[in-house]
C-alpha cells in the first residue's frame, strides 16, 4: 500500500543502502561492461563466475541467519569455484567494494540526497544499514548519514533479516522502535528485519503487498510532507 507515514511519530530513519539509495540494475550494467572487458583481457570468466557464485552464497547464507556469514561466505564460494578463500577475497574487495565507488553518484536515486537534508531540517536522526560494507559508498553517493551499522561490523557480524544491525542503530541514537521507520528495497530482508525489531517499514518498489507501506520514488506522496518543508532542495 502507499499509506501515509506520520513523520511527526518518527524520530530516527534507517536507510537499506544497496538498491534503496541508488539504482542497482544501472550499476550492474556498468559493472558488467568493465568485468566483460576484463574477462577478454585474461582470457577467463574466472571473475565473472567467483563473483556470481559469491552473491549466491551470500543469499544462501541470509536465509540460513548463519552466525559464521563472515567466514562462510568466502570458503562457500571457494569450494564451489575451485579457487581459494582469499583469492575469492580479494576479486569481491576490488570488484564489488572498489570498483564499483565511481560509478556509484551516477547511479544515485533521484531526489534522495534532498529526502535526506529534509529529514535533518526537521529534526529526524539519520542511519544507514547495509549487508555490505558502507561508509565508502556512502562516501561516493555525497550522502551523509548520521549513525551507521553494517553485517560486516564486528559488532552486528549478522546478516538481515536478522535485526541485530538494526537493534544497534536504535541503541545508538537513543530511539525506541516504534519511533523508527526503515527504509529498503527488499520484503524479505529490510521488511523483515524491521517487522522482527518492531519498528516500521518504507519500501521501494513497484508494488507491495497489503499491509506493507511502499514507494517508487523518492518524491513521491508518501515524502511529501518533509519535501514541503524545503522546497527548494527538490530539483526536477
Amino acid at each position: 500500500m502507499n499509506g501515509r507515514i506520520d513523520w511527526d511519530a518518527i524520530d530516527l530513519v534507517v536507510f537499506d543502502v544497496d538498491g534503496t539509495l541508488y539504482d542497482a540494475g544501472r550499476l550492474r550494467r556498468a559493472m558488467l561492461g568493465q568485468l566483460l572487458a576484463a574477462a577478454w583481457r585474461e582470457r577467463s570468466a574466472r571473475t565473472l563466475r567467483v563473483l556470481r557464485t559469491f552473491r549466491e552464497v551470500r543469499e544462501a547464507l541470509g536465509r540460513e541467519e548463519n552466525p559464521q556469514f563472515m567466514h562462510l561466505q568466502y570458503g562457500r564460494t571457494a569450494a564451489r569455484t575451485g579457487c581459494d578463500a582469499d583469492t575469492v577475497r580479494a576479486l569481491v574487495h576490488q570488484w564489488m567494494e572498489q570498483r564499483p565507488l565511481p560509478v556509484l553518484r551516477a547511479c544515485r536515486q533521484p531526489h534522495v540526497d534532498a529526502v535526506f537534508e529534509a529529514l535533518r531540517m526537521v529534526g529526524k536522526q539519520v542511519a544507514v544499514w547495509s549487508d555490505y560494507p558502507a561508509r565508502d559508498k556512502l562516501r561516493a553517493l555525497d550522502l551523509h548519514a548520521d549513525l551507521m551499522a553494517c553485517a560486516t561490523d564486528p559488532d552486528i557480524a549478522r546478516l538481515k533479516p536478522d535485526p541485530r544491525g538494526l537493534l544497534a542503530l536504535l541503541e545508538r541514537a537513543g530511539v525506541p522502535a516504534s519511533r523508527a521507520l526503515m527504509v529498503g528495497d527488499r520484503l524479505d530482508r529490510d521488511e523483515q528485519a524491521a517487522r522482527r525489531a518492531g519498528a516500521q517499514a518504507l519500501i521501494l518498489a513497484r508494488r507491495t503487498p497489503a499491509g506493507v507501506h511502499g514507494f517508487r520514488r523518492y518524491d513521491d506522496a508518501v515524502f511529501a510532507p518533509l519535501l514541503e518543508v524545503a522546497p527548494a532542495l527538490v530539483v526536477a
